[in-house]
């Protein structure tokens, strides 16, 4: 079978409330919701705010267990596993660059975690800098560094960790439109280049038809389209 056309993570019926404490109510933040991607496939998530799309992704990255369903990826079932035992890597809109480590500590960190051995993690991290085309900033802090430069080094640190599926959370809504745009293109290359599975929160349909192979359109815990 073709490697592409492989069906590479599949959610099954999964669903996910939130009680509020202070009047008992309860919110349905996913309900039952069907997908399947194939590998190599970049899928974006968009929709008005609160409809569930940033939760998909925690649930899929393990910082939020489902109430009901499964994920499984590679068609095992990643849904009692937490986030370090998942085969996913979770880029953040807010980078979480640890501020008093250099970039290459920051880079080293998860794969140190790993037992990599530190020649490895030499070669990787050099190879990790250069695929976002920050070769060279080994020894700055996340401090001195640009919005831009550390979104792209959060997405190198994602991706130094061989993530079967990337999940990237409205990772550009923080920069300004000319190097969103930059990263866009970026990431456009760099997800062709390792033909890595992307799931894409946004909630800006540009962005979403620029990089996207298919668009999952939500609306109150559900999938619309």
């Amino acid at each position: 079978m073709d490697e592409n056309n492989k069906i590479l993570l599949k959610l099954e019926n999964i669903s996910k409330s939130f009680a509020k404490v202070e009047n008992d109510e309860v919110t349905h933040a996913l309900d039952c919701i069907d997908l399947e991607m194939r590998s190599g496939e970049f899928i974006s998530l968009v929709g008005p705010s609160g409809c569930g799309k940033s939760t998909i992704l925690r649930t899929l990255g393990g910082f939020l267990d489902i109430d009901k369903g499964d994920i499984l990826i590679d068609g095992e079932s990643v849904k009692d596993l937490p986030p370090e035992k998942r085969p996913t890597a979770m880029v953040f809109q807010s980078y979480n660059l640890w501020p008093h480590m250099t970039v290459y500590e920051n880079l080293a960190f998860g794969l140190e975690i790993k037992k990599v051995p530190k020649n490895v993690i030499r070669s990787e991290i050099e190879r990790g800098l250069k695929l976002v085309n920050m070769s060279g900033y080994e020894k700055k802090y996340p401090g001195q560094l640009s919005g831009g430069q550390q979104q792209r080094i959060a997405i190198a640190r994602a991706l130094l960790l061989k993530p079967s599926v990337l999940l990237l959370d409205e990772p550009f809504s923080a920069l300004d439109a000319k190097i969103r745009a930059q990263m866009r293109e970026e990431l456009k290359r760099i997800q062709e280049e390792l033909n890595i599975t992307v799931v894409f929160v946004t909630h800006d349909q540009e962005e979403a038809m620029a990089l996207s192979h298919r668009i999952v359109v939500m609306n109150k815990s559900f999938i619309e389209q």
